[in-house]
């Protein structure tokens, strides 16, 4: 298998639909958390949004902190924090605390902000908020180095000769990642410090076909910085559901999937001129969305990564509730029963165990069934019918 080791997991927003009771909703986040746990998911990185009533976490460490409580192994990331609003030296001190509180588990995601309501209410200009991300991530990394004291000043933040008071956990920091959507600022912001990049915009229309000339621009730019970057740290977001078949796949989904794009992304935030009357017909086209039987959602996978030229080290499924609560977590199950282990290695030697004894029977089997019989005999009784006829058939030429 060409993508060996390749980890999954979810991006969650969330999305919750208007008239769901919110604090249930939340309640709900963190008990999917723990589910994914349950079923061998990698990872989990949960958004801050403050408006538009849908994506209704404003604090991704409050959600990481509690889940890491309830969880055993799943690694926690936000997804990602906004660095523009928040001052740089408090956004390093809160995530070497998680890095301690979970033991290694905790992962930061950056990001300029998605949502332009949330900049406005808080007074930041648009054109500012990509600059002050990679201000506030120059200051984060030079913090978590834990070197010299940080003397820095901006137009919005300044440091004073400040230091951590606790070093990481996680030797010699904990997982940074930086979100790319539709821009190269967080492919170039990722590889000017050598780290993880999140691709959002490989679930966008066209974002497959871009995938690697934006990595081959991210290593070009790490290059000049003395920077490398990973494939194995390259995390690629699209919209996934999995049932029995494909069918059924689509009729779980469908009135989901159109509620969410009419109700929130056309008529909450304005639907961009990106966004068809179909998406979810086009991203099945495009591979940006993957709905169906996992022999359908494997091969999407397959496809996707291939638009990597080299792969990527990760899949995100946006999590959404397009479908029902036991349609969503089922999806979720047979995915990582049925197409996780595909990418992850997992199937190699089951099936080379069994094709072994499929080749080996008749000298393995042969003689323990003939010892069988013998017993019978010795202890002189006679092989009982049923079982006659049962190691008969299992005795080859029999």
């Amino acid at each position: 298998m060409p993508h060996a080791g390749l980890r999954f997991g979810i991006f969650l927003a969330p999305f919750h639909r208007l008239g769901d009771n919110p604090t249930l909703a939340l309640a709900r986040d963190i008990e999917l958390l723990v589910a994914l746990d349950a079923l061998g998911y990698d990872e989990a990185w949960i958004g801050e949004h403050h408006s538009a009533g849908w994506e209704i976490i404003a604090s991704p460490e409050l959600i990481i902190a509690a889940a890491a409580e309830r969880t055993k192994h799943i690694r926690l990331g936000s997804g990602v924090t906004s660095l523009p609003y928040h001052h740089p030296f408090l956004v390093a001190q809160r995530f070497v605390q998680l890095d301690h509180m979970t033991r290694g588990r905790a992962m930061l995601g950056c990001g300029p902000g998605a949502l332009v309501s949330d900049a406005y209410m808080m007074g930041i200009e648009a054109r500012t908020q990509r600059p002050r991300m990679e201000e506030a991530l120059a200051a984060i990394m030079a913090l978590l180095a834990c070197e010299e004291p940080v003397t820095m000043k901006t137009d919005w933040f300044e440091l004073r000769q400040a230091r951590l008071h606790l070093a990481p956990y996680t030797h010699p920091r904990f997982p940074i990642s930086v979100a790319s959507s539709t821009t190269p600022a967080g492919a170039l912001a990722a590889a000017k410090h050598g780290l993880g990049l999140i691709s959002l915009g490989a679930g966008l229309p066209g974002g497959p076909q871009k995938l690697a000339e934006q990595w081959r621009m991210a290593e070009r730019e790490a290059a000049k910085h003395g920077q490398r970057m990973d494939r194995a740290d390259w995390r690629l977001v699209v919209n996934m559901h999995c049932a029995e078949d494909d069918e059924r796949a689509m009729r779980e989904v469908r009135a989901g999937e159109r509620l969410e794009t009419e109700t929130y992304f056309g008529e909450t935030l304005g639907r961009p001129p990106t966004r068809s009357e179909d998406p979810l017909g086009d991203g099945l086209r495009a591979g940006t969305t993957l709905v169906g039987s996992p022999e359908t959602v494997a091969r999407g996978i397959e496809r996707l990564l291939s638009f990597t030229d080299g792969g990527a080290g990760g899949i995100l499924f946006r999590s959404h509730e397009w479908a029902d609560r036991e349609q969503t977590l089922r999806s979720y199950e047979l995915f990582a029963r049925w197409v996780m282990p595909r990418f992850q290695g997992a199937l190699r030697m089951p099936a080379e165990s069994r094709e072994w004894c499929v080749a080996n029977r008749e000298g393995i089997f042969a003689p323990n069934i003939a010892a069988l019989k013998q017993a019978f005999l010795d202890a002189g009784q006679p092989v009982p019918e049923t079982d006659r006829l049962r190691l008969r058939d299992r005795t080859p030429g029999g």
